[in-house]
């Protein structure tokens, strides 16, 4: 059975965030890369989100944080998120600044 993705308030304005900095370099650029963003993780974190680690926080947290990688070389992401049930919760994106 397919987990069901739901994205937070906090997830969205990162997401909305991130497309703003993508307009401000191309629109037809910010509209592919939200929609295959969006895309990516619904498809990914639908299938199995128990596949992806624990986050590097979720110790500290106290929570079962998990993390999926999204992009390439310098435009990679970290989409953090809980899974509850069949909910896959708690979505914050964060360009990787290593």
């Amino acid at each position: 059975m397919p987990f069901h993705v739901e994205f937070t308030r906090k997830a969205n304005r990162d997401v909305e965030a991130q497309l703003a900095w993508w307009v401000r370099h191309g629109r037809s650029a910010a509209e592919r890369w939200h929609t295959r963003f969006i895309a990516a993780v619904i498809e990914a974190l639908e299938g199995d989100p128990h596949l992806y680690p624990e986050a590097e926080e979720a110790g500290d947290l106290g929570i079962n944080l998990r993390v999926m990688p999204y992009g390439r070389r310098r435009q990679v992401y970290r989409v953090l998120f809980t899974v509850a049930g069949i909910l896959c919760t708690g979505f914050a994106t964060r360009r990787r600044t290593d």
